[in-house]
């Protein structure tokens, strides 16, 4: 969506973009390797019950498969968050240096979103974090990276992006509830109880599309209403969770709905943002 942006406003620089990519990449490959040790310390992914598990929730489950060892895990990460943060430096010295404080709170947010002392996801502070990462600072960071500078607009295209990638952290953590529940991981989730989260879902994804809808009148092109088509999996998948919140095998295809719902309105917005 960043790039579609910037494609929009000018010419793109390939390999500026293809290093930012690598580099997001990365640290996502680092955060993934990190949390799975911190929760397996924690003992959320083991708690997590057999009827409950799913292909979206559950954490990684490389340690509690035994697929990968505690110490093959961590060279992950490490390998993981030395590769992002080596990109990273390469843009802001060669390319854009204010690239250097969105590349420092992207890096923090992946490692503290499991890690103490913040324990970000634990506090109940994860989804926000999750929907300003894969949103304003991904997004705008790919734009600065080619424009320069960021504009207004630019912003508030990112936020619909931000709350959809929420609410498929959000509709990840109702069979994971009980397990988080019992180990200390008091995600938005445990804390309203499923039913009233359930609600709230429908609330993320109202303000979401009505964000999106209204994006022209900041100055953006008609174009980006193409992300509208993430409405259609979107609502089925706020319709499969009012249904049966309770229900891990019945809420696995609106998982994948939510997140084709985020997928879709990154595609959709950018080749708009391409093609207006």
């Amino acid at each position: 969506l960043g790039a579609g942006a910037a494609a929009h406003d000018g010419r793109l620089s390939a390999p500026w973009l293809v290093l930012t990519v690598l580099g997001i990449w990365a640290i996502e490959i680092a955060k993934n390797a990190s949390g799975e040790i911190y929760d397996w310390d924690s003992g959320t992914d083991r708690l997590v019950a057999p009827q409950d598990r799913s292909p979206f929730s559950g954490g990684k489950r490389v340690l509690l498969d035994g697929l990968l060892t505690r110490r093959q895990t961590a060279d992950i990460a490490l390998v993981g968050y030395f590769a992002g943060i080596l990109a990273g430096l390469a843009i802001v010295r060669f390319r854009e240096p204010e690239v250097l404080w969105l590349g420092v709170i992207g890096v923090a947010c992946a490692f503290f979103y499991h890690a103490p002392p913040l324990k970000l996801s634990y506090r109940g502070l994860g989804e926000l974090a999750v929907a300003f990462c894969y949103g304003p600072l991904i997004c705008a960071g790919t734009y600065l990276v080619q424009r320069g500078s960021v504009r207004a607009p630019i912003l508030l295209l990112s936020i619909p992006l931000g709350l959809l990638i929420a609410a498929f952290l959000w509709i990840n953590e109702f069979p994971d509830a009980r397990a988080d529940g019992e180990a200390g991981k008091r995600t938005l989730v445990v804390r309203l109880g499923k039913r009233r989260a359930s609600r709230a879902y429908v609330i993320l994804l109202i303000l979401a599309f009505a964000m999106l809808a209204s994006l022209p009148l900041a100055g953006l092109p008609r174009g980006v209403w193409l992300g509208g088509i993430a409405l259609l999996p979107a609502a089925w998948s706020a319709r499969a969770l009012l249904a049966e919140p309770e229900n891990t095998p019945g809420l696995v295809p609106a998982q994948a709905s939510a997140l084709l719902a985020f997928l879709l309105l990154a595609l959709g917005a950018g080749l708009g943002l391409l093609l207006f």
